[in-house]
């Protein structure tokens, strides 16, 4: 009976190390893979070190004049440190395109490591160029003691991650003694809408449209300034048509409910702006401050502060001023 029963005995041993076998190399496989996707969540989640309503502390001598305002914007990034999940350009081009979907990285502007010196010549391109907003605030007249004054509120961006200028490019003039850039073309335009603490909504097109920035010395360093003037276009074009029907070079010319405001002396005076829509063209200005600068890659990298008008809804509204902060990076090539 025991020499028939070992055999079995035998073969049942044997099959159940091997399941046990099994079943160790399939945890592990599974632990191998769950470290592997949190390792590299980590390591491309956005940053959460500078959130995109972080408070803006804003004084009076902030705004006395727009010099000022360009340098209280730069010295307040300036005290920022670099997030501790930073990326840079190279790091950047490695990753494909399913690993960029759904992180927040194509929203984001590279950063740039060094502090070297770069001195460019005329014929050569500032390319690449990367601005990324990091906070917002909103110009309101604000009543205390039967006084009213106007200052800047912070507000939180609506907008998903859709609001930084990328690809922006133009060429670089140094015959002057001192760097000037003019932009040219990019992605240099995104529809942003902010929201102030009472929860009304200011949509605004943030740009730099046919920037001409004028730099502080003929070579980019660490410290080294620039900054000028842009145009503004309006944020809806002419083919536009709002609830009533009304647009700017389609549409109909009035609301189609009130015919019998087209009479009598003073006719539709009151729907005037809301009836003959406008395609508005505001200026901004724009400082930006280099901190970073890699010369072996041709990088720079620094921080910027910008103003510029709301969305005047083809006209009909009075537009808001917009004080925006953030990081750009650009390449000279």
């Amino acid at each position: 009976c025991v020499s028939a029963r070992t055999p079995f005995a035998a073969h049942r041993h044997t099959t159940t190390k091997t399941t046990q076998s099994h079943l160790l190399s399939i945890m592990k496989f599974t632990a191998a893979c769950s470290l592997a996707l949190l390792a590299s969540a980590s390591a491309f989640a956005p940053s959460t070190t500078s959130s995109r309503d972080s408070a803006l502390q804003l004084s009076k001598q902030d705004f006395a004049n727009a010099g000022k305002i360009a340098l209280a914007g730069v010295a307040a990034f300036s005290l920022m440190g670099q997030p501790a999940n930073a990326i840079t350009k190279a790091e950047l081009n490695e990753l494909t395109y399913l690993q960029v979907k759904g992180t927040g990285l194509a929203n984001r502007c590279p950063e740039v490591v060094g502090e070297d010196s770069i001195t460019p010549k005329s014929g050569q391109k500032l390319v690449d160029m990367c601005i990324e907003p990091k906070a917002w605030a909103v110009e309101e007249e604000i009543g205390k003691g039967g006084k009213t004054e106007k200052k800047f509120v912070n507000s939180k961006v609506m907008t998903r991650q859709t609001y930084t200028l990328d690809g922006v490019e133009g060429p670089l003039d140094t015959s002057s003694g001192k760097i000037v850039f003019k932009e040219k073309e990019g992605i240099d335009y995104a529809a942003t809408t902010v929201q102030l603490p009472g929860g009304e909504r200011v949509p605004f097109l943030f740009t730099v449209k046919d920037l001409v920035a004028k730099g502080s010395g003929p070579a980019f360093t660490p410290g080294f300034q620039m900054g000028g003037d842009f145009n503004t276009p309006s944020y809806r074009t002419g083919l536009f048509l709002d609830p009533k029907g009304r647009g700017g070079t389609t549409g109909y010319d009035m609301a189609v409910a009130l015919p019998g405001l087209q009479s009598g002396e003073e006719g539709d005076d009151e729907l005037f702006k809301e009836n003959n829509k406008v395609f508005d063209v505001t200026s901004g200005r724009i400082e930006m401050e280099v901190n970073k600068v890699n010369a072996e890659e041709q990088e720079i990298g620094g921080v910027f502060v910008a103003t510029q008008l709301s969305d005047t809804d083809m006209g009909s509204k009075v537009p808001k001023k917009i004080l925006t902060k953030g990081i750009f990076y650009a390449r000279v090539d």
